[in-house]
């Protein structure tokens, strides 16, 4: 299993790190992608990525974060660039459901992101709440061949699914696929093809069921795939081959 998005940095799994390490692997998880979320936090993911091989790294600037750093296309090449384990671009996008940072500078920055995964070819790591049309419509005005999209945490309408698989789209499947109240989230992974899913923990939040309300951290990720499985309706074993075979393609190949 590959868990494709947690926060390493966060606390209480920072201070834990090497048993955090070891309960992942224990359980079979062979990649772990750590996120940055702030130009400050990029040091740490730097150190954290040395702890272990099975352990890689992003660069990007969170929107609810984009209040206070602003980035260029240039300064997140350079970045990406300066560690052969950092493999992906992100976590960017919009956020309007808590509105931490303008709207406008979240675009900026979300663009600019964009930008760099295109020049990179590099997969873009994007979050979306409560701003469908407004990721959709930046996401197609760069369409582009070169652009890889990774939905993290997915949790759109079918519709918003739809739209982005016509550009390829992975999307990634975290703990709330296991809440008892996703039922809608839920038919919509159903229907998206077994070549576009990924399993995230977004450690530590979002704890799935059974550990639901515990600070979450990647050795959680199996019951993600397993329900992820159920409903798909395969085995477990087979849905791990697809999601890590997925994680593969996109981020080391």
């Amino acid at each position: 299993m590959i868990d494709s998005h947690c926060h390493l940095d966060h606390e209480p799994l920072k201070s834990n790190l090497d048993n955090i390490i070891k309960r992942a692997k224990e359980i079979g998880v062979t990649k772990l992608l750590t996120i940055c979320t702030t130009i400050q936090s990029f040091g740490n993911i730097l150190d954290i990525i040395k702890k272990d091989k099975i352990i890689y790294g992003t660069f990007g600037i969170h929107p609810h974060e984009t209040k206070n750093d602003v980035v260029s296309k240039n300064m997140i090449i350079e970045n990406v660039n300066s560690n052969e384990k950092i493999i992906g671009i992100g976590e960017t996008g919009l956020d309007l459901y808590y509105n931490n940072s303008d709207i406008e500078k979240q675009i900026r920055s979300f663009e600019e992101h964009i930008k760099a995964a295109i020049d990179l070819e590099l997969p873009l790591i994007v979050h979306s709440r409560n701003a469908e049309n407004e990721t959709y419509n930046i996401l197609k005005k760069y369409n582009s061949s070169k652009l890889k999209i990774l939905m993290h945490c997915f949790t759109g309408s079918k519709k918003f699914k739809d739209d982005l698989l016509a550009f390829n789209t992975y999307f990634s499947a975290s703990g709330i696929i296991t809440f008892n109240n996703s039922l809608e989230l839920q038919k919509t992974f159903k229907t998206i093809p077994n070549e576009r899913l990924l399993i995230e923990t977004d450690s530590p939040f979002l704890a799935p069921a059974p550990n639901r309300g515990k600070k979450n951290e990647p050795a959680f990720i199996k019951h993600t795939a397993q329900k992820l499985a159920e409903l798909k309706n395969i085995d477990t074993n087979d849905m791990i081959f697809h999601t890590t075979n997925n994680f593969n393609n996109l981020f080391l190949n």
